[in-house]
């Protein structure tokens, strides 16, 4: 693993344009960043990236089987118990899960250590499906990589395929928060893969999905919604007042009501619990579990509803080193042993490993000068190079 600096496509900006990529500079500031990226071996990838994502997929769905038996568990991810049918039902009748996002620190050395599951609202998506696979096409064209060269990149394929099983079942509505030009992004690229797929589909916001008197939700056009593919966190949508009725209707989820469980950082402590030791796991407790004080090294402090590194604090030697701010930690936190990020040329990456319907997809890479990765923070592509 290493960051190669390489000169710019002159035209990116233009490119961007034509495929509709237009957050790639929200106010100004560089999101997507191609004055470097980052290359792999293929050993690297297979071995050190794509087989354990696989492994930590198989063992996230045992943790998910085991949290819906247990009410203890469920409580201790702060799952309100008005939900929990909900979620067991979805578990239990198979509900379908569309993607998801691993985030792992990796150096080149070592196995790759597991840092948190994004597997309800992955965003990032375009950049790791499409946009870095149109870059490293141009270069390679440029001679500025070699021929040979090549991308851990599945992503688009598999979404398009997973869409395939399972249209057939009526319109998919897509929602998010309208005012979010990223989540507008996001939602624009699903739309295409899911059209492709086979789809009829069309956007709503949130805050205009209605709840009929018969507990059907609705869109603006008095239609009911089958399917619905929202970019809208479960923990929030437990929170409306249309909760009690998410078991009730006959609206398919995307992600399904089960995905509340892994999109917790509660899994953390709990898959270490059940896989003490493993080579692609942390340390990771409950922050009242007396076990906690046993980490040695540096640990985080992170929330169970923490998003893009709000409310997270990194602590060596009894002292916060780094702490951003941000509106969660009530609902409780947990204790992680620090696995440091790679830092080269005094930028810090995260690798995001993409799970598309339970199969590792794609790789796609944040960047930032903090240790702590945040909505922020660049994206920058990588290459297979031998």
């Amino acid at each position: 693993m290493q960051r190669v600096a390489l000169a710019e496509r002159p035209n990116w900006r233009d490119r961007a344009a034509e495929l509709g990529f237009t957050f790639h500079s929200p106010n100004g500031e560089p999101y997507w960043d191609e004055t470097a990226y980052y290359a792999f071996t293929l050993e690297e990838i297979d071995n050190r990236i794509e087989d354990p994502s696989a492994e930590l997929d198989q063992m996230a769905r045992q943790l998910v089987d085991r949290v819906v038996r247990s009410e203890e568990l469920l409580t201790r991810l702060c799952i309100p118990e008005a939900a929990w049918d909900a979620v067991r039902t979805s578990w239990h009748r198979g509900a379908p899960s569309l993607y998801g996002r691993f985030d792992l620190s990796y150096d080149g050395t070592g196995p790759a250590k597991l840092l948190e599951y994004n597997a309800d609202t992955p965003t990032s998506l375009y950049e790791a499906a499409a946009f870095q696979w149109f870059w490293l096409e141009d270069q390679i064209a440029a001679g500025m990589l070699p021929r040979g060269a090549d991308q851990y990149n599945s992503i688009h394929e598999k979404l398009v395929a997973r869409f395939a099983e399972l249209s057939g079942q009526g319109t998919l509505h897509l929602a998010c928060v309208d005012d979010s030009i990223e989540d507008r992004g996001t939602i624009a690229y699903i739309d295409e893969c899911a059209r492709q797929g086979g789809f009829d589909t069309t956007f709503i916001a949130m805050s205009d999905i209605g709840l009929g008197p018969d507990g059907q939700f609705y869109d603006l056009d008095r239609q009911p919604i089958h399917r619905l593919f929202k970019l809208y966190p479960w923990e929030w949508m437990f929170g409306e007042p249309f909760a009690d009725a998410l078991l009730r209707s006959n609206t398919g989820m995307l992600e399904p009501p089960w995905k509340a469980v892994l999109s917790n950082k509660g899994i953390l402590p709990l898959l270490w619990e059940m896989w003490p030791g493993h080579p692609n796991l942390l340390p990771s407790y409950f922050e009242d579990d007396p076990k906690a004080q046993d980490i040695d090294g540096g640990y985080a402090l992170k929330p169970l509803f923490s998003r893009e590194g709000a409310n997270i604090e990194l602590v060596r030697g009894g002292r916060v080193i780094e702490r951003e701010a941000g509106p969660y930690g009530r609902e409780g936190r947990i204790v992680q042993a620090l696995a440091p990020l790679p830092c080269r040329d005094g930028n810090h990456a995260v690798l995001g490993s993409w799970i598309v319907a339970g199969k590792p997809a794609g790789l796609g890479i944040r960047e930032d000068k903090s240790a702590i990765t945040k909505n922020t923070s660049r994206f920058l592509p990588h290459a297979i190079i031998g």
